[in-house]
């Protein structure tokens, strides 16, 4: 039981790097801030997730086609 509650807990991790790690690369920032929060996330997965959840970058690129932006 405690290995399945492992798996699930670092699955759930996994995800939400990768989710922030896209986000970083969404963002409007310079590529070396981008890299900066990418390396942080990826050496510290669970402490980078969280510095990046309070200090990250915030600004998500708009779409760039008309058809997309439909909400």
């Amino acid at each position: 039981m405690d290995s399945l509650l492992s798996g699930l807990i670092s699955l759930a991790i996994l995800v939400a790097d990768i989710w922030a790690v896209v986000s970083v690369w969404r963002s409007e920032k310079s590529s070396g801030t981008k890299l900066g929060w990418t390396l942080l996330i990826f050496i510290l997965p669970v402490v980078g997730l969280i510095i990046w959840g309070i200090m990250g970058p915030r600004a998500i690129v708009p779409p760039t086609s008309p058809t997309h932006s439909k909400g």
